[in-house]
């Protein structure tokens, strides 16, 4: 994420704060309740995209290791490519032997 993002996110949120409090306001609670149940909405919405980043860490599906992922399928799909008929057989061999041994 580039600066500008985290700066245009940041100034999302405040917007958005104020926005709600005025929307509060304007809804016919006081100043004073306003801005406490602004400041809970906000609250509430930073625990929820908290938790949801935990849940993507935890289950692993954060972007680099998505990245990761699809590099190390690139790298054995060009290392595939590469091989010989050979070689793709004497692999092809050893997978069924494996495969044989576990069963």
């Amino acid at each position: 994420m580039r600066r500008i993002d985290v700066i245009g996110i940041g100034l999302g949120v405040f917007v958005a704060g104020g926005l709600i409090y005025v929307v509060l306001k304007n809804t016919g609670l006081d100043g004073i309740s306003a801005g406490i149940w602004s400041q809970v909405i906000l609250v509430g919405g930073l625990v929820g995209w908290v938790l949801s980043y935990l849940v993507r860490v935890l289950n692993s599906k954060m972007t680099y290791n998505q990245q990761l992922q699809d590099y190390k399928a690139a790298v054995l799909q060009k290392r595939l490519e590469e091989m010989t008929p050979e070689e793709l057989e004497k692999l092809q061999a050893e997978i069924e032997n494996e495969s044989k041994k576990t069963i």
